[in-house]
């Protein structure tokens, strides 16, 4: 209702077969499922990490630089510690020597000797009341000697450009070959055919650079955690962050304890986009609660979200393309440089970059591609994940570039494209040959519900197309299913619900094998004691993942509960049946009983029907979904101001197993795209 009150009209293409077939197939699977946590959601009882409130707890703060590039002279920490409320200060000199990040350790606690972003962390407080805190923080004094700062990643290449990271060298998990580029901290390449040879066959060569902004994730809970330390000296955190196991080992690491004894309960996390799994204030919270001996919590506000909360890396790419005679991509050469502020820490990928360069090629099969990415330190705010990383912004100058090479060659901007989509078998920049290639179904289907091609209702409107693709997904994950006494199945992750309805759509597989309504699941959430291992959320990977893992559950369950009825029924196995919630025998015609009954039956001997699997899915670099965008805006020629009146997106996303959740991901992601454009 919002997009249209904006004068929006949106409109997204199902593959209308597909979807009934699924309709038709499956009693659970395809049907639009309410969100399961949306009742405790809009009640007000779903209690987020901010929410926590433990027995004792105090509240932290924390002191931040005004300035971009600075050592640190002195810290006088007397005037907080003699604040009336306040328990614990914390500087550098309280914490151990060591730097923290989610692969690359190259980020302190709290700054030492010097600061290297407005917003870097440089003192903490803990205080009975969060007014307290915030007020003996502002008594911290720090002074500073103010040293060259550098915000351009292209400068900051440059020979003589300030270093932000003089032992660079030295820090854990630098990629190899350390980059000999100055303040580069990690290069990522690609490259396909013979890129001279390439551009030898080419008539024509474009060469032009995009440039895009940093961007906040703009999600509406703010990085919150509580951490208390219980008589055994176990450490117990509830926080926003998706990756509850990475966590516990980042933490125990930067706080010198052993992982066992870190306990993460999971918490409902209100919005992520890639921004929620890094440590955030959490060691902090350890230290303070340490000293204190009581629980502590520590809420950034969103001033201090957008100071220091890892946003999308700004961009400068520039691309050289090769086009043959006859309108055919030849040669394409992609020199993509990141903005990675300060810090690499928030990149979790063993690279330290940005994958999604990768897909510098786009949608088009182009024989001849390479493909140089580059994350640079600079004085800003450090960057980390956000959708896709690094695929938004490559994109976005990929087919920028390519309705400005047709408007040169005097093509039609979708002919263009049609020439020169991916076929079965193409090679991509990643030297995988794809598979299961919808691209040029998906682009006709948006075609075919835009506009595209017809007469124009008004002056000043104009039609822009745009297409792409994405990996399906990789990682870890684990999923038990259980039949309680009461007939009830419950299953149990350790996946955070980031407001994705993941947990529905594993609740909708696990009903859909046994045969019930989805209303007899009833998911658990764990914690990182629950398995061994889950690589959590993110990465565009839970349903594909994590709902292998529930699948994987709810089959052996089915084959655990046939077997245990049969025993029971006298039957063989083979035999049963297991049917809308019932056990039957089909060479026994009325012998039946319900999961009721065999839940009863198994608790008399003291058993219980308890299923455990994992699913580990390796990186598919041949599959992939493809999407194509139409978008139609209005131009006040005298304002500049840009109105959007429609967008038609058409998405290849196999089976849609929940309508409603198909249609809001799409929908989120539409509008947050529409924000990046517009703003």
């Amino acid at each position: 209702s919002m997009a249209t009150r904006r004068g929006l009209c949106y409109r997204n293409i199902l593959n209308k077969a597909q979807e009934k077939i699924s309709m038709s197939k499956y009693a659970t699977i395809g049907k639009p499922t309410p969100r399961l946590e949306g009742p405790e959601k809009v009640s007000g009882q779903a209690a987020y990490a901010a929410d926590r409130i433990l027995p004792g707890m105090i509240w932290g703060k924390t002191v931040r630089s005004p300035l971009p590039h600075a050592r640190i002279v002195k810290i006088d920490t007397s005037g907080a510690e003699s604040c009336p409320g306040v328990l614990a200060v914390v500087t550098s000199k309280d914490l151990p020597d060591v730097l923290i990040g989610r692969h690359l350790r190259d980020m302190p606690m709290l700054a030492g000797d010097r600061v290297r972003f407005v917003g870097e962390k440089v003192a903490a407080v803990a205080a009975e009341d969060p007014d307290v805190a915030e007020e003996a923080a502002g008594l911290i004094e720090v002074e500073y000697e103010e040293l060259p700062a550098i915000f351009d990643p292209v400068a900051a290449m440059q020979e003589g450009a300030p270093i932000l990271h003089e032992n660079l060298a030295s820090y854990v998990n630098l990629p190899q070959p350390a980059s000999q580029i100055p303040n580069v901290h990690s290069e990522l390449h690609f490259a396909i055919g013979d890129l001279t040879e390439g551009f030898r066959r080419a008539r024509h060569v474009f060469e032009n650079t995009f440039r895009t902004q940093r961007v906040h994730h703009g999600y509406l809970e703010p990085h919150a955690a509580a951490v208390a330390i219980d008589g055994s000296g176990k450490v117990h955190v509830w926080t926003t962050n998706k990756m509850p196991y990475a966590l516990r080992g980042h933490l125990a690491e930067a706080v010198g304890i052993p992982e066992d004894t870190v306990v993460v309960h999971l918490s409902p996390i209100g919005g992520d986009f890639g921004g929620k799994g890094a440590l955030m204030d959490i060691p902090l919270c350890y230290f303070l609660a340490k000293r204190t001996g009581r629980p502590v919590k520590m809420v950034m506000t969103y001033t201090e979200e957008l100071m220091a909360a890892n946003p999308r890396h700004p961009s400068t790419i520039t691309i050289r393309t090769g086009i043959t005679k006859n309108g055919k991509l030849s040669a394409q050469r992609v020199h993509a440089v990141f903005d990675s502020g300060a810090y690499g820490a928030f990149k979790p990928a063993a690279h330290v970059n940005l994958g999604g360069a990768s897909n510098g090629a786009g949608a088009y099969f182009i024989p001849n591609v390479v493909i140089d990415s580059y994350c640079v330190y600079t004085n800003s705010v450090p960057c980390g994940h956000m959708r896709a990383p690094g695929e938004p912004q490559i994109i976005f100058a990929l087919e920028s570039q390519t309705d400005m090479i047709a408007h040169e060659l005097e093509m039609d901007p979708l002919e263009f494209r049609r020439r020169n989509l991916l076929k079965e078998g193409d090679l991509l920049p990643t030297n995988h040959h794809i598979k299961q290639v919808q691209v040029r179904q998906t682009l006709e289907a948006a075609i075919k519900a835009s506009n595209w091609g017809k007469r124009k209702t008004r002056p000043n409107i104009g039609r822009g197309i745009a297409l792409s693709h994405r990996h399906v997904g990789h990682g870890q994950s684990c999923a038990e299913v259980t039949l309680e006494e009461d007939g009830q199945i419950s299953l149990l992750t350790t996946v955070p619900e980031t407001g994705t309805g993941s947990h529905t759509i594993m609740s909708q597989i696990v009903a859909e094998i046994l045969t019930i309504p989805v209303q007899r699941v009833q998911v658990v959430v764990g914690t990182t004691d629950s398995f061994p291992f889950d690589a959590g959320a993110g990465g565009s990977r839970v349903t594909h993942v994590a709902g292998q893992a529930a699948f994987l559950a709810a089959s052996a369950a089915k084959d655990e509960l046939r077997s245990r009825a049969a025993a029971i029924l006298g039957c063989p196995a083979e035999k049963m049946i297991l049917d809308r919630g019932y056990l039957r025998a089909a060479s026994k015609p009325g012998g039946a009983m319900s999961l009721k009954d065999l839940a009863h039956a198994l608790a008399q001997g003291g058993e219980q029907v308890k299923v455990r699997r994992s699913y580990d899915a390796k990186a598919h670099g041949s599959s992939t979904c493809f999407v194509a965008q139409v978008a139609e805006v209005e131009v006040d020629r005298t304002t500049g101001a840009v109105k959007v009146l429609k967008i038609v997106t058409a998405q290849d996303v196999g089976t849609i197993l929940n309508p409603l959740s198909h249609q809001g991901q799409i929908e989120g992601g539409v509008i947050q795209g529409l924000g990046f454009a517009l703003i």
